[in-house]
């Protein structure tokens, strides 16, 4: 027998309590908001001026989000020895957590395969390390496809 269901979705009541909690900070969120957004600040610059040095990338800077979301298309097309080909964001992040240690996000996730999604939702210096180890892996595939 088929029966049909109806889902309904909504905040859990505890996202509700904390945003309750959240509006009585008032508009600027008090001093420990104040600090999150600075350290999320500095994380985004710190990335986004580390990948905007890189040779090949492509880059915007956010303006509200907790990523980075960089085409790094320049570099599909590449064969890897022991790896094979890179061939889209998937076999790109398949390579920086191979090679790198490193897990991103698929652009393909958000609607565009020439794309990774960076978070920085993580401390400065573990940012730090990730990016050194990137920069590596993109290193050793040689330089970027002209597009």
């Amino acid at each position: 027998m088929c029966r049909d269901f109806m889902s309904t979705s909504g905040a859990s009541s505890i996202a509700q309590k904390a945003g309750v909690a959240a509006l009585g900070l008032g508009y600027a969120g008090g001093e420990v908001i104040s600090t999150m957004v600075k350290a999320f600040r500095e994380r985004r610059d710190f990335l986004f001026k580390s990948f905007g040095e890189l040779e090949g990338l492509k880059i915007s800077e956010p303006q509200g989000a907790f990523y980075l979301f960089i085409d790094f298309s320049s570099y599909y097309g590449i064969e890897v020895e022991g790896f094979g080909k890179i061939e889209n964001s998937e076999s790109l992040c398949r390579y920086f957590l191979d090679n790198a240690q490193v897990a991103l996000v698929l652009g393909d996730a958000s609607g565009d395969d020439s794309c990774i999604r960076i978070s920085y939702a993580a401390s400065l210096t573990t940012l730090e390390a990730a990016f050194e180890r990137i920069k590596k892996a993109l290193i050793s595939l040689g330089p970027a496809v002209s597009v």
